[in-house]
């Protein structure tokens, strides 16, 4: 089994649930490299994958998605266009990434792109059983019989695991049209602003009606009588904006990845290596955890 793992949603996840008294010898934070291993020794321990992959937003605000919706994330940005990011978060980031190289474990991105994509991609074109793990919700459209997705909206102790049936299930959407459902309703964490006038059951019964939104703009041009009272000309009234959302909203699986070296490490790439960042940063127990949940999962 192939896990995804949305790399900035677990370390940001890490920084905030960890406080930032724990620290390095040297007395720098380290509450999101020590949160992070913890989490993901605690997956690969629980869900056993073989194959696992670390996602990484490349490019946070892709230019493609900003052209079709300007307002994508622009109340994340700094004035020069880069994340807001808590400043003790960042080198942390490096860090963590250096850990996992020397683990052996797989990073994947890929320029004016961001983790989404980037799993969306390499869902698509698995053909094992894959396991996404997130906390976004947009990244429920990836979910089918073969892709499972582990929810962490609640945390890694209360993640729901959602195939394209427990999609259904929970929010009475089809899993594949999750993105269509987001255009129409709207998400201000993203900047989306949605149809005015359309929440989150007419967005659902339209979905669940006409399917994509290309669909649903068609059939309130085309006087279909499927529309709740009033949405139709409210769908009408937005066209230019639907035109152009769905491209800005739906995961791309078309991103140039090279090959992926993706089998969990049976040992460390660079023991030595791995040792001399464990002992800098103070994560030796983290690390122990790491190596033992893999020597598990592997067993």
């Amino acid at each position: 089994m192939l896990m995804l793992v949305d790399a900035a949603g677990l370390w940001f996840r890490a920084f905030y649930a960890v406080p930032e008294s724990v620290t390095a010898p040297d007395g720098r934070p380290v509450n999101a490299v020590r949160g992070f291993l913890d989490m993901a020794a605690m997956l690969v321990e629980r869900r056993r994958p073989t194959r696992w992959v670390a996602c990484l937003d490349l490019s946070w605000r892709p230019a493609f998605r900003v052209e079709l919706v300007p307002s994508y994330k622009a109340h994340r940005a700094n004035p020069d266009g880069s994340e807001q990011m808590p400043p003790t978060l960042a080198p942390q980031i490096t860090a963590l990434l250096d850990v996992l190289g020397a683990f052996g474990l797989a990073c994947a991105g890929a320029d004016g792109f961001e983790a989404d994509d980037v799993i969306a991609t390499l869902a698509a074109r698995d053909t094992d059983p894959v396991e996404v793990v997130t906390g976004d919700r947009d990244l429920l459209a990836v979910a089918t019989d073969r892709v499972t997705v582990l929810y962490t909206g609640r945390g890694i102790a209360k993640m729901e695991a959602l195939d394209a049936a427990g999609v259904q299930a929970k929010y009475g959407i089809p899993a594949a049209h999750y993105a269509d459902f987001a255009v129409l309703r709207g998400d201000p964490s993203d900047g989306l602003p949605g149809v005015p006038g359309v929440g989150e059951k007419t967005a659902a019964a339209l979905v669940t009606r006409f399917g994509a939104v290309e669909d649903i703009l068609a059939a309130a041009h085309a006087g279909d009588d499927g529309f709740p009272a009033g949405a139709a000309a409210k769908v009408r009234a937005a066209a230019e904006y639907l035109s152009r959302a769905p491209g800005a909203v739906r995961g791309r699986t078309d991103v140039a990845l090279h090959d992926v070296a993706d089998d969990l490490p049976a040992a460390p790439r660079d023991p030595n290596r791995l040792a001399a960042l464990a002992a800098e940063l103070g994560i030796e127990a983290p690390v122990e955890r790491m190596r033992k949940a893999i020597a598990s999962a592997l067993a």
